[in-house]
């Protein structure tokens, strides 16, 4: 046990012997899916409806999953309970396996107001550490925008990547003991992907109504937006007055996937089965939500370790 004790604290001290944190000195992204996505990979998570305990933060923390989201539009509005996730998803020993501190599984949440009333919820989340929000009901260009601007910090002078110009609040301490970096790299990093492709912030709008359908190049094509997801189409499908397996859907669906390859932003998707996910993305989606045994059942019929 001693010996054993003695070699992790040897190990740690190694990685900080420069003096030079060890988020900088590995040059990755912190946020674990836009590393994969900034490299052309397909990342996979879950939904998170309502757990937010240290137990299921730590089996998560551990699954074969590269992020989960809290629902937070559908069950209650829980700052601290966010908090304490968070919390749970860090995993140090996965941090000294790499050698950098990008965690295994990014923490996203969806909240329950409409893109262009949410910005203090942002604001809120963002300074608690998570690293993505997802903002649902995107019907116009103007809101897309607002919620690109939401994450980002008022720029400073001379800065470049002014567009759309950050309204979110200054605050970094909960963020940067999450990160585990100072004030001045997460200031660095606490940015939108891939309009700054050194930021590992990730902001993700739903298209959920026939004016969004309208307005989807329009919005994909807003700045900072990191990408397009799409649930299991429910309110996309009474929006468009249909049931949610109607064929109108899967050609709405097809249409968003088009309208993502086209402005070379990420596009997400929910997969029922193991089936459903190898088939998503074959067709190209490269954000997948699912259950863990999907996951694996459509990693294994695509071949995937």
């Amino acid at each position: 046990m001693q010996y054993r004790f003695f070699t992790v604290v040897v190990a740690t001290l190694a990685l900080c012997a420069s003096g030079t944190p060890v988020a900088q000195r590995a040059s990755v992204h912190l946020n674990p899916v836009i590393a994969k996505l900034a490299e052309g990979k397909t990342v996979y998570g879950l939904i998170n409806s309502g757990d937010l305990s240290l137990v299921n933060a730590r089996e998560t923390a551990r699954a074969p999953v590269d992020f989960v989201y809290a629902d937070m539009e559908h069950s209650p509005l829980d700052f601290p309970g966010l908090a304490i996730f968070l919390s749970g998803l860090t995993d140090k020993a996965a941090i000294l396996s790499k050698g950098n501190l990008q965690p295994n599984v990014a923490f996203f949440a969806r909240f329950p107001q409409e893109a262009d009333e949410s910005t203090w919820v942002v604001k809120q989340a963002l300074d608690i550490g998570l690293m993505g929000v997802i903002f649902n009901g995107v019907d116009t260009k103007e809101q897309a925008v607002t919620a690109v601007r939401s994450m980002r910090y008022p720029p400073l002078k001379g800065e470049t990547r002014r567009e759309p110009a950050g309204i979110r609040g200054y605050g970094t301490g909960g963020a940067t003991w999450a990160w585990g970096i100072n004030a001045a790299e997460y200031e660095r990093r606490a940015d939108v992907w891939p309009l700054n492709p050194d930021g590992d912030l990730l902001a993700i709008v739903m298209i959920e109504s026939e004016v969004g359908m309208k307005n989807l190049n329009e919005i994909a094509a807003v700045p900072g937006v990191g990408a397009i997801f799409l649930g299991a189409g429910s309110d996309l499908s009474r929006s468009m007055g249909v049931r949610p397996n109607a064929p109108e859907v899967e050609a709405a669906f097809q249409q968003v996937l088009s309208a993502c390859k086209a402005h070379k932003v990420a596009c997400g998707i929910s997969a029922g089965s193991g089936a459903d996910v190898a088939r998503r993305v074959k067709e190209g989606w490269n954000i997948i939500r699912s259950t863990v045994p999907a996951i694996t059942q459509g990693r294994q019929l695509m071949g995937e370790k």
